[in-house]
């Protein structure tokens, strides 16, 4: 075995009780809230700190809450590395597709529409779908998958995790930019 670290007993059929469990209805309600958030900036508002300083609240909350340790053994850093970068194209994407204008006065405002919203319910709706399939019969292939993969079962949710994270921050950065570019030319 090229990978001495990884588990060889990975498929022993047996896994702890967290593994098991399914998506809480807390992490629901986050997903949730995060559409909510979404919907909320269908309304056009002005990029002031306030438009950053709440998603980055959000983010660290996250962040804190599922982001403890940083598995690298195994294929487990290539799947963190593609589930970001998937969460980097998705958020620049958005980013950019928000619309952003100066106003009479000449602040900044964005309003996300249907391509930037939709992006984000997407990345919202690929990560709760993925964790609903996991808890709903889809298991056992992905333990088959990621055993042939020599991925991890921890690099699964931090990897989902840092998509969403780096999905936010980079939309936010891009609408951000945009922005003051326009401030700045007007």
């Amino acid at each position: 075995m090229d990978q001495p670290e990884f588990n060889p007993g990975g498929d022993d059929g047996i896994s702890s009780p967290s593994e098991d469990a399914g998506m809480t209805t807390s992490e629901y309600l986050l997903n949730a809230a995060f559409v909510l958030l979404v919907l909320r900036q269908a309304k056009e508002r002005e990029l002031d700190r306030r438009s950053v300083t709440v998603p980055l609240v959000l983010m660290f909350f996250v962040g804190a809450q599922y982001l403890h340790t940083f598995p690298t053994a195994g294929h487990d850093l290539a799947l963190i590395v593609a589930l970001a970068l998937v969460g980097l194209t998705l958020g620049m994407l958005g980013g950019l597709a928000t619309q952003v204008r100066v106003d009479e006065r000449g602040a900044a405002l964005a309003r996300v529409g249907w391509i930037a919203g939709g992006l984000l319910v997407l990345g919202i709706g690929a990560r709760m779908g993925f964790a609903f399939a996991v808890g709903h019969g889809f298991e056992p292939d992905l333990r088959s998958f990621s055993i042939a993969h020599q991925i991890g079962a921890t690099a699964w949710p931090v990897a989902l995790v840092l998509m969403a994270l780096i999905e936010v921050g980079s939309r936010i950065a891009v609408v951000q930019v945009r922005g003051r570019r326009l401030t700045a030319s007007s």
